[in-house]
């Protein structure tokens, strides 16, 4: 393995930064200087090694500075607002994120933790920046993973293959991707690791003298047409290497083991170069590729050709542009020099390599959303490569249907297909697409939008998930709808005037009692059964008939709790007091929604005396139930990582968390899941005895 130095000062980063860059870097300076004396001599270290790795892939300052001051966030002493007085605020506020994102622990042993944590990570990272730093701080910690035991190296290794290597991919950014997999399996597959860097260094002679006299034949070739290049042998990655071994495929069969790279100034002469290498070198037809006419989706570009080489061996040969070979290595990392400094730079590269962080970011606003599956699709390495009527390319993974390309062309285009065509045939909607098809989409806005069936042949995630966006904003205007006629019945029954009783004032107060944010969010709650009309009324005019009558949605009478003389009747727990086993309790009959399971201390029920029967949960409880918590601090730091270790080493799931801000003090309130009662009050306790909170309690 290559050896790294550990020993970074901020001189070596200045002048790292120098060699691609001609920005002053005294601002650079000025925050290694203020945090310095803030922070010990091991965060120092760490922050140097991190910064100096953001160097390596041509990071902006803009991008160094936000990391050199996330580390002053370990001193709780240090404010957002001391930081903003000496920086601007981007900077500042960037740097917290990044401080918020690094103090999240990751768990890749649960299915519903790493889901959990990916939203966690994509609900903090509107910003970019934060997910590169993330990254070079990913690429430090796997670096010295070593001095961790067995069990942690694996724990890591395991996070950084499915979590951050897949990032890097999508970002473009290879150097960090290629050394995020290969140190990963390193600590995963050891024996397989090992076994291939063996191989690789027994033909390592023998490669390097076959490899140096096919760029001699190369040079010369391009000298005599007098073009400008840059040659240079290109190492496969070890990882890269055990996937074809994993897909069966033997070790003398990996071709593209001995590989070129060449470099030039402009695009045509890309081609120029392919035409004369494959007039003196015998290609593989079916091993090229052009990816500058048709770009990856996260913006990668290079021509790609396997021909036969000196002494007939085969050799994998890739040619791009300088500027594309800056890009392909660090990704969105390098974008700020182009956007910056070249007027031709095309700033659609530039989105087209944020297109699957938008895509993320997107997936994780959509309720039960899969963020994995579509990390894991779109870093399927045989996607496919289809075309719009007007020559535009889209890539798509393996097994894509025709509704996956109208999705993936805009939203609206899915929602109002009625049919597709490719090549100028018809064909059907769940028809497989092939490399190289050309489709049509035919629309029509009087389209009643997508299927439901069309969810059980799409391919990608994204399109699921937007189908299902779909019907859940429509079942949202139905239940809408519903309310509000529900609740125009109710008050015709009262013989009160519809346009009287939803005057501004009484609107406001509704939406304040109710705690929602418009006046369609009531009519949703009344039409979701989730208040009655009469309800809603009485908040303006009063009435001595029962307060509140919630309709709960959520365990079933065969779960965990016995009725009183009943063995099979509809349960449902109250949403308005959250009772969990070791709660007193009480069962309260209601008129259409079977019975409704209150605590006995439930201030809906607490004059209530008929329609009351006896219920208790079971002695063993297999559900975990929903409740919330209170969490207040001491101060206005976001300690809310430490917090969220906290509840996942106690098997907590966590449902939503909202920040309140009330007189510079900063609390929580979470809605999580847990077993009983006892759980909550471990959990409430261990919080309690955190330094910086005052109070956890339950709501």
């Amino acid at each position: 393995m290559t050896k790294f130095r550990d020993d970074y000062s901020i001189k070596d980063i200045i002048n790292n930064f120098k060699k691609y860059s001609n920005e002053k870097t005294d601002i650079i300076e000025k925050a290694y200087n203020y945090v310095q004396d803030k922070i010990d001599e091991k965060t120092l270290k760490h922050l140097l090694n991190v910064s100096y790795i953001l160097t390596e892939i041509n990071s902006s300052k803009d991008t160094i500075i936000p990391c050199i001051l996330s580390y002053l966030y370990d001193d709780k002493n240090i404010k957002l607002s001391d930081v903003e007085k000496e920086f601007n605020d981007n900077l500042a506020r960037v740097s917290l994120n990044i401080y918020k994102l690094e103090n999240i622990s990751l768990s890749t042993e649960n299915d519903y933790l790493v889901e959990y944590y990916k939203k966690v990570i994509v609900g903090m990272t509107e910003d970019v920046r934060v997910i590169i730093v993330t990254l070079a701080d990913r690429v430090y910690l796997m670096r010295n993973l070593s001095q961790k035991d067995n069990q942690e190296q694996k724990k890591i290794a395991k996070e950084t293959s499915e979590i951050f290597a897949p990032l890097a991919h999508h970002l473009g950014i290879y150097k960090l991707k290629s050394e995020l997999e290969d140190l990963s399996l390193r600590y995963l597959k050891p024996e397989i690791f090992y076994d291939i860097v063996e191989k690789l260094n027994s033909t390592k002679k023998e490669r390097d003298n076959t490899i140096n006299e096919m760029m001699m034949e190369v040079s010369n070739l391009l000298k005599e047409h007098n073009i400008s290049f840059e040659i240079k042998g290109r190492s496969k990655s070890i990882y890269s290497i055990y996937n074809k071994l994993d897909k069966g495929r033997k070790f003398s069969d990996i071709y593209d083991l001995l590989a070129l790279r060449i470099l030039v100034k402009k695009d045509e002469d890309c081609y120029l170069v392919l035409g004369l290498i494959h007039s003196k070198f015998k290609p593989i037809a079916k091993r090229f590729k052009d990816f500058i006419a048709m770009p990856k989706s996260n913006g990668y570009e290079s021509l790609h050709t396997t021909v036969f080489g000196v002494n007939n061996e085969l050799f994998e040969i890739q040619i791009r542009t300088f500027e594309m070979n800056d890009i392909a290595e660090n990704g969105v990392a390098a974008h700020w020099s182009y956007k910056e400094h070249k007027e031709a730079f095309n700033l659609s590269k530039t989105d087209a390599k944020l297109e699957f962080f938008k895509a993320i970011i997107d997936t994780s606003k959509e309720e039960n959303s899969d963020i994995g599956s579509l990390i894991k699709e779109e870093n399927n390495p045989d996607n496919i490569y289809v075309f719009t009527p007007k020559g535009d390319v889209i890539e798509l993974p393996l097994g894509s249907t025709p509704v996956d390309f109208a999705y993936r062309v805009h939203t609206k285009i899915g929602e109002e297909m009625v049919g597709a065509l490719v090549n100028n045939q018809i064909v059907p909607l769940n028809y497989i697409l092939q490399d190289g098809d050309v489709i049509k989409i035919n629309t029509s806005k009087l389209s009643n939008g997508p299927k439901e069936d069309w969810l059980n042949f799409v391919k990608l995630t994204q399109t699921k998930n937007k189908i299902k966006a779909f019907f859940a904003r429509n079942r949202k205007e139905e239940i809408i709808t519903r309310g509000k006629d529900l609740l125009e019945k109710e008050l015709r029954r009262k013989k009160i005037s519809f346009n009287d009783f939803l005057t501004d004032n009484n609107i406001k107060k509704i939406i304040k009692e109710l705690k929602v944010k418009e006046e369609d969010n009531i009519y949703y709650e009344i039409g979701n059964n989730n208040y009655t009309p009469r309800y809603v009324i009485n908040i303006i005019y009063g009435d001595d008939e029962p307060s509140k009558e919630i309709i709960p949605k959520i365990t079933k009478n065969e779960l965990d709790v016995n009725v009183a003389g009943e063995d099979h009747v509809k349960v449902n727990i109250a949403s308005c007091c959250l009772p969990l086993p070791g709660d007193d309790i009480i069962g309260y009959i209601t008129k259409n929604n079977g019975i409704s399971i209150h605590r006995k201390s439930c201030s809906n029920l607490i004059h209530l005396e008929d329609r009351i029967i006896d219920v208790k949960f079971n002695e063993i409880t297999k559900n975990k139930y929903l409740t919330n918590i209170l969490v207040i601090l001491k101060n206005n730091q976001n300690n809310l990582g430490d917090i969220l270790n906290k509840m996942s080493s106690k098997n907590i799931i966590i449902d939503s968390i909202h920040t309140l801000y009330k007189d510079n003090i900063i609390s929580y309130k979470i809605s999580l899941y847990v077993n009983n009662l006892n759980s909550l009050n471990n959990l409430l306790n261990d919080l309690n005895k955190i330094r910086y909170v005052k109070e956890s309690r339950r709501l």
